[in-house]
């Protein structure tokens, strides 16, 4: 009997364990310290364009650095909304065999370039924020609210989970995600500034 309490409790504390996850100090810096770099890197690659050089397209087609600062500003706050959604429903490990992709795989994938992917309508800058400005400081805002919440944060994210194009990920992942979608665009912003035709100032 006192060995068939003795194995019960163990499971019982590995299901605690599972459905209770708390983010290493690892996990917890390698998130915040990507958000921040990648934020940096964004307000330092723009910092002192002239209007002309913001609004510069290489193609009636292509974005400007302008409209790419804009699209990071929405999709950090679309981002950080499907985020909070995850953390609706309880924590379930039961999922987690659906995450297929590593935290590395994520990154991978959201930074690399070679293969161009044309952005969902509500994505789309459209002026909404009013002016480049607004528009950067639109998105200042939303990355700190989001470095300090992984500053802070007690949440199981191993155990929320998001639905996405690519397949399941989960809330951590969410993160990278976003921060990884900034490093993409802070390299689209390089390219559109490395153009022949980039106005000099």
């Amino acid at each position: 009997m006192k060995k068939i309490s003795i194995i019960l409790f163990a499971l019982l504390l590995v299901g605690f364990n599972l459905s209770g996850l708390k983010l290493t100090d690892e996990e917890r810096a390698m998130a915040v310290d990507h958000l921040k770099q990648t934020r940096d890197n964004l307000i330092a690659s723009v910092d002192g364009l002239s209007d002309e050089q913001l609004n510069f397209k290489k193609s009636p087609e292509s974005w400007s650095v302008a409209e790419c600062v804009e699209h990071l500003a929405i999709s950090e706050k679309m981002i950080g909304e499907m985020l909070k959604g995850t953390l609706q429903s309880p924590a379930n490990a039961d999922m987690r065999s659906e995450v297929k992709m590593s935290d590395a795989d994520i990154l991978a994938m959201i930074t690399n370039r070679d293969q161009k992917i044309k952005t969902s309508e509500a994505f789309e800058p459209s002026g909404q924020f009013g002016d480049f400005e607004q528009s950067l400081e639109a998105f200042k805002t939303a990355r700190k609210s989001h470095i300090d919440y992984m500053k802070e944060t007690e949440d199981d994210l191993r155990n929320h989970y998001a639905q996405m194009p690519f397949g399941t990920i989960d809330a951590y992942q969410a993160v990278l995600f976003m921060s990884g979608h900034t490093a993409r665009h802070n390299a689209q912003i390089a390219e559109i500034m490395e153009s022949p035709d980039f106005p000099e100032e």
